[in-house]
């Protein structure tokens, strides 16, 4: 059920050996994300429940969900990248059904983020599933 774009994430992640190859791969992958705009930092956008400041902007274009996301830190930016390459372009009606815990397993983030890390990743798939079931 995942997108082309997380399919090759994970091939990605296949292929790096150790979890610290992994670590900054996701960091990459936030530096590499295009920054949300200031004017979107408000709090309509901003995801409780986690440790660093999250926001997330949800799009929708022809029945296909989207988002723009930025943090404050550079590991949540890179798990705003892991999300938008699992929920970009997914029909609407599709988002819901997307098992994130199982897919995320698949990169071995479960293992290796903090309580609170982990924690905010739940809050900002909660955010994305809520925002879509509400469309």
């Amino acid at each position: 059920m995942a997108t082309a774009a997380f399919e090759e994430l994970a091939e990605t992640f296949a292929f790096l050996d150790d979890w610290e190859d992994r670590y900054r791969h996701v960091i990459e992958l936030g530096r590499a994300m295009p920054p949300l705009d200031d004017s979107f930092k408000v709090p309509a956008l901003k995801v409780d429940g986690c440790a660093s400041q999250v926001w997330l902007r949800p799009t929708v274009s022809d029945g296909r969900f989207d988002f723009e996301g930025d943090s404050d830190a550079m590991i949540v930016r890179g798990l705003i990248a892991v999300l938008h390459a699992l929920y970009s372009g997914v029909p609407m009606a599709e988002v819901g059904g997307i098992d994130a815990a199982a897919e995320l397993a698949r990169l071995g983030l479960n293992d290796h983020l903090s309580a609170q890390r982990s924690n905010g990743l739940r809050a900002m798939v909660d955010r994305i599933r809520a925002t879509a079931a509400s469309a």
